[in-house]
């Protein structure tokens, strides 16, 4: 399925306008014509390269290495449940939420001095979570890495774009694909490491001497481009400043839930601020002369449907792994080295997963493919429901693990193909940051959907809880799996996808 013309006015036209994930502005020119494949132009040096690729390894690794860790980190500053689940979703709230903001400010000011701001902030950031004495410290630090990502990572794309061309800039592409594919196990196996050998701390402190290093060389070897003259009007802060509010209160009233209850005042009045916000927000993009995202957007189904849908499985796959860390460790006394080892087969049946759909695109349609991966997924979370106390983890976990990672990867394909079909090229940074947008809210929700969820049976910060809890959060998961199924299937394209290639998501 192609845009329909009336989406044309969606034109972003920037030096990002076709990188995957790069959100873009409204407001440049357009840039002269030419074949980005074909043009080699002269080589450039793969520092800049490997300097925006540390830089976004750092990202992606922090979104998954706190899940081993946070175990031990509830027990050394005696977090609670719904703390426990803000750790994560702090992050990714602010990483998710500012996605779009972070590609405008790169956009419009020099890519190279927002890429080192957004790096010294995240590594300061990292510093401060591992000094962190108690909740609200660490729940602090951690959204303002989340925040600084949100502006390390489309500014560090857009190097890539401006300074690479030809084969360069696919070998950077491919690479940077990779970081992201690779990221739920490097996480979860290097948070497990760290906290059994050194302790919880060292995952936010290995970050500093990263961070410092990319930051000198980075000083020096990225090229300064100049930026063009701005007003404040242009970074539509109204419209970051709500989309960011509504998340927040959203996941503040989820995590509420657990204390309080789902009638209580305090979680109503979150739930009916984010409402109000969200409306703000919807207002505030239709009169806005920048938008962060352009009214036309929502008319192009293909790209909605394939976010809703992403943003759905994302959710349950990082609520899965959320979850599920929590219970070999808390339940079955797994250490957190052990813990990390654990999920790697959960990410290998990703990959097979993201294999199988890409060669069943061939002879399927992809709302059919990504329909059954659903459905998979569900059969894989009722799996995992049936988890208890005396399970052992190859009866018990493993096999609705493998089930769920295999469903996942089987959407993942189809979904970000399907979503960018029909996207002129001048618009594809747009596309691709609004889907990965909804990739990184989604993981934010994910894990505040099921905690809440699971934590109607049982705190999620003692055993009992936690197997209370387990199997009534992955029911919930099956139930919105099989929801998103029915909407995949009705709303994704009906028809195969000639070509095209799927984007790369993390976790």
């Amino acid at each position: 399925m192609h845009a329909k013309p009336d989406a044309e006015p969606i034109a972003v036209h920037t030096a990002t306008a076709t990188a995957p994930h790069a959100p873009t502005n409204t407001n440049h020119a357009p840039t002269p014509k030419h074949d980005l494949e074909t043009d080699d132009g002269p080589r450039k040096s793969w520092v800049v390269l490997a300097l925006a690729l540390a830089a976004q390894i750092l990202v992606v690794l922090d979104i998954s290495v706190v899940n081993t860790a946070l175990p031990s980190i509830g027990r050394d500053l005696d977090l609670s449940g719904s703390d426990m689940q803000w750790v994560v979703t702090a992050y990714l709230m602010m990483s998710g939420g500012g996605l779009l903001f972070g590609g405008r400010i790169a956009d419009l000011l020099s890519r190279k001095w927002v890429f080192l701001t957004g790096l010294t902030v995240f590594t300061i950031a990292s510093i401060v979570s591992g000094f962190a004495s108690g909740a609200g410290e660490l729940i602090a630090a951690r959204a303002g890495q989340g925040l600084s990502a949100a502006l390390m990572t489309p500014a560090a794309l857009s190097i890539i774009m401006t300074t690479y061309s030809g084969a360069q800039r696919r070998l950077g592409l491919t690479l940077w694909g990779a970081v992201g594919s690779l990221g739920v196990a490097a996480g979860v196996l290097l948070g497990g490491a760290l906290t059994t050998w050194a302790g919880w701390q060292t995952i936010f402190w290995i970050n500093a001497p990263v961070g410092a290093l990319a930051l000198l060389a980075g000083l020096k070897v990225i090229p300064a481009a100049p930026a063009s003259r701005v007003t404040m009007t242009q970074f539509d802060t109204a419209g970051a400043a709500t989309v960011i509010g509504s998340l927040a209160a959203l996941i503040y009233g989820l995590g509420a839930t657990e204390q309080h209850g789902w009638l209580s005042p305090r979680v109503l009045v979150a739930f009916a601020s984010s409402a109000v916000l969200a409306v703000a927000f919807t207002l505030r993009e239709n009169k806005a002369q920048y938008p962060l995202v352009p009214p036309h957007t929502w008319k192009v189904k293909s790209l909605v449907a394939g976010t809703t849908v992403m943003l759905g499985v994302t959710g349950i796959l990082v609520g899965t792994v959320f979850l599920a860390s929590i219970f070999v460790q808390t339940v079955m006394g797994y250490s957190a080295i052990r813990a990390g080892v654990a999920f790697v087969p959960f990410a290998l049946a990703i990959t097979a997963g993201t294999i199988v759909a890409r060669h069943a695109m061939s002879h399927g349609t992809p709302r059919a493919i990504a329909a059954i991966g659903l459905v998979i997924v569900a059969g894989g979370a009722v799996l995992l429901a049936q988890a208890s106390a005396g399970s052992s983890f190859a009866t018990g976990l493993l096999p609705g693990l493998a089930v769920i990672g295999l469903g996942v990867g089987m959407v993942f394909a189809p979904v970000s193909v399907t979503a960018m079909a029909g996207i002129p090229p001048q618009h594809a940074g747009m596309a691709s940051g609004f889907l990965m947008t909804g990739h990184e809210v989604g993981a934010a929700l994910g894990v505040a959907v099921l905690s809440a969820i699971a934590s109607t049976a049982g705190s999620l910060a003692s055993a009992t809880g936690v197997v209370d809890g387990f199997d009534r959060g992955f029911l919930g998961a099956a139930g919105i799996a099989t929801v998103l199924a029915v909407i995949a299937y009705l709303r994704m394209p009906a028809t195969r996808i000639e070509g095209g290639a799927g984007m790369h998501m993390h976790h």
